[in-house]
């Protein structure tokens, strides 16, 4: 039995909120600062306390940063992205948990060292794939000299180019790939007991029958976890709408935030940047917030 002691309690609960303190003070000097006027904002000492001005910053910021239409396309990526995500994990984890094959170990270690390769490390050949997915098979063709052979017998040239900028096909698929989402599914997918197997078999079940009747209906706080960390994960990318659209229409709200920032010169408004920094924070505080219990029980299970 571990024996409590009230120093380390006091010691642990200080540090805990210390770290409380250090989470929650930039959002609370973001909404002091969203319902400020720009003198009040500009103020020296700063405000530590509410003005008077928030939802008229709000609605401004939201018409400068014409968010109705942003937020479409971010809850469009978002979504796509987490039902990937979902599906793609669950399938992967599935077959290296379920099936016996030689290299199923091999396969998940690549898939897991792919955690230590972020989106930021691999930004340049994602994106060649995006301003043409097809390119690889194209190259293929071009190797195997069957570019050649066709043009010389039929005078037309393949050119195979599947351009995937300025579209939700390039916003969404090269965020799919999930090693987090395979590792959690497969840890889950391990405590599932081999005599619920055999029954799914004697009863006549399917691979496939065994995943959607069996697995998924188990997995619902797990695909509850992974739905809410993909959620928050997609709705934060910046770096990667950023380069692959160039269109103002498939900005997304984090694009168009920065943009609200002026170039050169400019001083900026601060407190219609903090009003737009409120409203890009609200939807995944909310998926969060709304999914908190599911969340929190769907990592206990995986861990066990």
């Amino acid at each position: 039995m571990i024996e409590r002691r009230p120093v380390f309690d006091i010691v642990t609960h200080a540090i805990l909120l210390l770290g409380v303190v250090f989470l929650l003070v930039p959002v609370w000097l973001a909404i002091v600062a969203a319902s400020q006027d720009i003198a009040g904002v500009n103020h020296v000492p700063i405000n530590w306390w509410f003005g008077s001005h928030l939802f008229e910053n709000l609605g401004e910021a939201w018409r400068r940063g014409d968010f109705g239409a942003r937020f479409v396309t971010s809850f469009v990526v978002a979504f796509g992205v987490m039902l990937g995500k979902i599906t793609v994990a669950a399938l992967a984890a599935f077959a290296i948990v379920f099936f016996d094959w030689r290299a199923r170990m091999a396969v998940f270690w690549l898939i897991f060292v792919t955690l230590m390769l972020p989106l930021e490390v691999r930004i340049v050949p994602t994106y060649a794939v995006a301003a043409n997915a097809l390119r690889p098979f194209q190259a293929i063709l071009d190797m195997t000299g069957l570019t050649g052979l066709v043009e010389s017998v039929s005078g037309l040239r393949i050119a195979l180019q599947w351009r995937m900028l300025n579209s939700y096909a390039g916003l969404i698929l090269p965020l799919v790939a999930t090693a987090t989402g395979t590792f959690l599914y497969r840890q889950f997918f391990m405590t599932v007991p081999e005599d619920l197997v055999e029954a799914a078999k004697m009863d006549g079940a399917g691979p496939l029958r065994f995943f959607w009747d069996v697995l998924l209906p188990l997995s619902r706080t797990n695909i509850a976890a992974l739905a809410t960390i993909m959620f928050v994960y997609a709705w934060n990318q910046y770096l990667w709408p950023l380069l692959v659209t160039t269109e103002p229409a498939r900005a997304t709200v984090l694009v168009e935030l920065s943009r609200l920032v002026p170039r050169g010169d400019g001083l900026p408004e601060w407190h219609i940047l903090m009003a737009a920094t409120l409203i890009v924070m609200l939807p995944p505080l909310f998926v969060v917030l709304l999914t908190q219990r599911w969340f929190v029980r769907g990592l206990i299970a995986t861990e066990k």
